[in-house]
């Protein structure tokens, strides 16, 4: 199957660390693969900051890892989104794709794995 690109459509890419500590190499080379994919397809790299984990993330661990982002020469288009700061937005569209009982019921009715097989064998075809 190939997917045709959206006209119009920015690529973007993104790299998510978690302010837990500081930036380990893993991290770093996953960073590395998502710059380079957003750079090589003209769009843009984005960084979200996953700071969900109240009990976990801390402000200067963010900061570590911006500048640990910084001194390998890193640049980030746009501001840091925070996925804290995101959680209306989030709400917003969880309630845009909510289901009704009806819809759900219709959905659970015409949704199931042998029809799902079925139908992804009869596209290859």
């Amino acid at each position: 199957m190939i997917i045709e690109p959206v006209i119009g459509a920015v690529y973007r890419g993104r790299f998510a660390p978690s302010p837990t500590g500081p930036l380990h190499f893993g991290s770093l080379v996953s960073a590395l693969g998502s710059y380079l994919d957003a750079k090589v397809h003209g769009g843009e790299w984005l960084v979200r900051i996953e700071d969900v984990d109240k009990l976990r993330c801390r402000p200067e661990h963010e900061a570590a890892i911006l500048r640990t982002l910084e001194r390998y020469g890193f640049r980030w288009d746009g501001a840091i989104m925070r996925q804290s700061e995101r959680t209306e937005a989030y709400r917003e569209e969880l309630k845009k794709a909510a289901f009704s009982n009806a819809e759900r019921a219709e959905w659970q009715e015409n949704c199931n794995l042998r029809k799902l097989l079925r139908n992804a064998i009869d596209f290859e075809e």
